[in-house]
């Protein structure tokens, strides 16, 4: 997930769990393999396949994040309508994604994962709301889980629960 931002923030609330750092999927076959983790430098010069940009405007702002500090554009090769879709154009070799961890764990070893490098973006987890939204008792208990597992998890990792 991203984190709402600017237009896409209005009347939003959101709140952090978890963030994770941002992975380049590949197939096995990818030159890129050989590499313990990929400069975004590197990422910008390769064919990148995407999510369809009319379906998912957040993702293309996202990418211009990632690539503004080093002035570069996304050459994005193939625009997917899913996420499987996606996987099976990078399984295919016709380019390389990124990768979050939800990405990871609906491909699984399919393809091949490593850090991307040179940027400070990261992905985020967390609980989006209206900010003047009522929540009933299950939807609070069910944030309430959501915070738990996610304190959790950071425990286990040796990290600090995010505010």
């Amino acid at each position: 997930m991203v984190e709402p931002f600017g237009e896409q923030a209005a009347g939003i609330e959101f709140e952090l769990l978890r963030t994770y750092p941002l992975s380049v999927a590949m197939a096995a076959a990818h030159p890129f393999a050989r590499l313990k983790s990929i400069p975004l430098e590197k990422l910008a010069t390769e064919p990148l396949i995407a999510l369809r940009r009319k379906d998912y405007s957040e993702y293309y702002h996202f990418l211009d994040r990632i690539f503004a500090p080093i002035r570069a554009k996304p050459h994005i090769a193939v625009e997917c309508d899913s996420a499987s879709s996606l996987i099976t154009e990078v399984e295919a070799g016709r380019g390389i994604a990124l990768a979050n961890l939800s990405f990871k764990l609906v491909a699984g070893k399919r393809l091949l994962y490593r850090p991307l490098t040179g940027m400070t973006e990261v992905g985020s987890v967390g609980i989006a709301r209206a900010t003047k939204g009522d929540v009933t008792p299950a939807g609070e208990k069910f944030c309430e889980i959501l915070r738990k597992i996610s304190n959790g998890a950071n425990a286990a990792k040796g990290k600090k629960p995010a505010p």
